[in-house]
């Protein structure tokens, strides 16, 4: 979803918000940063959290716009707050008109979703419409890293992701790893023109040798 669409999807939202809401306990914004860093930072940019993500909407983009316009951070956390446990389901694809995959639903749930959408609603455009600078590292572990560790648990880069499969346990030849990012499949996105074929063909290496170890 590109980032304009994103933000009018974030309007219709804002303007019926209010209902629903989130419980009256008070919300740690540290807690959120450091769940929002391992949950949500490889697919969503975030300039407070040095997030560069480029699978889902940029957060920024999304909320610079209401931000502007003068929406109260309570109505921006009641917005991350409903996304977080009933994620909208839209179309994929390449190109920037599309999200690359769509995000599970309650990646956090409970006093955790309440600290993540805090941290969000406190952080999102207030650096205005923040541009994700792209990934320059031709490193394998390094793209692992950022690109995939949220998703998949792998010893070697000390990742933990559940949303994928264990890729310890998968123990994947190149030639299927390196498929499998170049086209994605099930809720893994393509990452064929998001990372360079130079980027792709490192992580590709990197993930076939550190598997199993």
């Amino acid at each position: 979803m590109s980032a304009a669409c994103a933000g009018i999807v974030v309007t219709l939202l804002l303007a019926g918000c209010g209902t629903g809401g989130l419980a009256t306990g008070s919300a740690d914004e540290d807690n959120g940063r450091t769940l929002f860093q391992k949950s949500c930072a490889s697919c969503h940019a975030l300039a407070a959290a040095n997030a560069q993500g480029q699978i889902g909407p940029n957060l920024d983009a999304s909320f610079a716009q209401a931000r502007a316009d003068g929406y109260a951070e309570s109505a921006i956390r009641e917005i991350v707050h409903a996304q977080i446990k009933y994620p909208g389901q839209y179309a994929t694809g390449d190109g920037p008109a599309r999200l690359q995959a769509n995000m599970p639903a309650n990646l956090v749930r409970g006093q955790d979703a309440e600290d993540v959408a805090s941290y969000v609603a406190a952080n999102a455009g207030t650096q205005g419409f923040a541009e994700p600078q792209k990934l320059a590292s031709n490193d394998g572990k390094t793209i692992f890293k950022s690109k995939c560790g949220t998703c998949h648990t792998l010893a070697d880069a000390g990742t933990t992701g559940t949303i994928g499969p264990n890729l310890d346990a998968l123990k994947a030849d190149l030639a299927r790893v390196m498929r499998q990012v170049i086209n994605g499949g099930g809720a893994m996105p393509a990452f064929k023109g998001s990372l360079t074929d130079a980027q792709i063909k490192a992580v590709s290496q990197y993930v076939a040798s550190a598997t199993g170890k």
